[in-house]
């Protein structure tokens, strides 16, 4: 099947990607936003669920832009689409996203996100614009400011949906929605969708039709492993997988910010880097860079990570701690195994976390391979200052 119904600035942007033929999610989802209906999106990490909003969101503006045509359309030009997204990582792959579509059906999109200077964000934002896409923090704060006004929005989009609506962000999302129409189409999409989620999806809204696409095949090119380790080894096993040669790139992650800070340290002669909350942009964006070069063998992150991360041929994930929910546990995972490759996910857990994998086996439809190899005991751990010793004083 092609795109079907589509504006032609769009099929031909299409055609120059060499895209031809939707995905799942895309197939399901572009009829019915076009259709002007709300939707709840739940579809598997890497499914194309970005562009399943594009398309249709540019698709019914460049539709309402023609109709009005006649009305000095550009001299009246606000904010009219509102994409928000958990990290800044995510919003500029969203900004990425829209970019060559924009490009070619003159339509104008900016970012705001934190942890940077506002100073070039205001300054867009006094310019038309018609698509915003951003964090709500800082939108909270430029909406305080009196710098942003959502009252022209007619289609809102909240990416990592389950993300948007837990506790941490409800607050600012609920301030936000206050300030929007309610006569608007809104568009929840997410890898997970639990039920707690699905109920305050419920009150932003209007009668929504529920996609669910999953697929087995890509969970199954994972293999999930698992060791029982007591705490005090967990060091042990880290630098035992480490050194695997099978593996040429790990993602490693913790709960803990400090605890990135604290494993770099000690795995310094992996060549490793962090990325964290606490991290600058360009910080966590070098880091990232240095990662998929090749520069570096080693990634440690925290779960702010764990929905962005995007590489191609990524060997292996480490759960060194267990995420807060089950959902993460699959974001994390699913940073292996792109592009219809394979890959391996090893958890650590202690021996009171055996139900853990029940729920794990539950949310992957696969069962866990319990590795009994006891190799990683015989593990010196190596701390960066001890190691730099042994080398000389200049390291050599």
């Amino acid at each position: 099947m092609n795109f079907k119904n589509l504006i032609s600035p769009l099929e031909k942007t299409l055609t120059k990607q060499w895209l031809t033929t939707p995905t799942k999610v895309q197939e399901k989802v572009i009829p019915v936003v076009t259709s002007w209906k709300d939707v709840l999106v739940s579809s598997n990490t890497w499914s194309g669920k970005t562009l399943a909003f594009v398309l249709p969101i540019l698709n019914i503006l460049y539709k309402n832009r023609i109709k009005e045509w006649k009305v000095e359309w550009k001299q009246e030009r606000k904010i009219q689409v509102l994409v928000l997204a958990p990290t800044r990582e995510l919003v500029m792959q969203i900004w990425e996203t829209f970019n060559p579509y924009c490009t070619n059906t003159n339509f104008k999109q900016t970012t705001i996100f934190g942890w940077v200077s506002p100073f070039h964000q205001i300054k867009a934002l006094k310019k038309w614009v018609d698509i915003l896409v951003a964090t709500p923090w800082r939108l909270k704060d430029l909406m305080e400011q009196w710098i942003v006004k959502l009252s022209n929005i007619k289609i809102l989009v909240l990416d990592e949906a389950d993300r948007m609506l837990d506790m941490w962000f409800l607050p600012d999302i609920k301030h936000i929605l206050s300030k929007i129409s309610k006569d608007r189409q809104t568009l929840l999409f997410s890898a997970t969708l639990p039920g707690g989620i699905k109920r305050l999806a419920s009150n932003i809204q209007k009668t929504p039709e529920e996609i669910i696409i999953k697929s087995k095949n890509l969970i199954s090119k994972i293999s999930q492993k698992v060791y029982f380790v007591k705490p005090s080894n967990k060091l042990k096993l880290l630098q035992f997988l480490c050194k695997n040669r099978e593996f040429s790139s790990i993602i490693v992650f913790v709960r803990q910010k400090e605890e990135t800070e604290k494993l770099a340290k000690i795995l310094k002669r992996f060549k490793v880097d962090t990325i964290h909350g606490d991290k600058h942009q360009n910080a966590r964006r070098k880091a990232w860079d240095k990662f998929k070069n090749w520069e570096i063998k080693v990634l440690i992150a925290t779960d702010v990570a764990a929905r962005w991360l995007d590489m191609d041929n990524l060997s292996c994930v480490v759960n060194y701690d267990l995420p807060a929910i089950v959902d993460d546990y699959t974001h994390r995972i699913w940073r292996t195994a792109r592009a219809w490759k394979s890959g391996v996910a090893i958890t650590m857990l202690s021996e009171n976390q055996k139900d853990f994998i029940s729920e794990i086996e539950q949310k992957t439809w696969n069962k866990l391979e319990i590795i009994n190899n006891l190799d990683y005991l015989n593990e010196k751990i190596v701390e960066a200052t001890e190691h730099r010793k042994s080398r000389g004083k200049w390291g050599r």
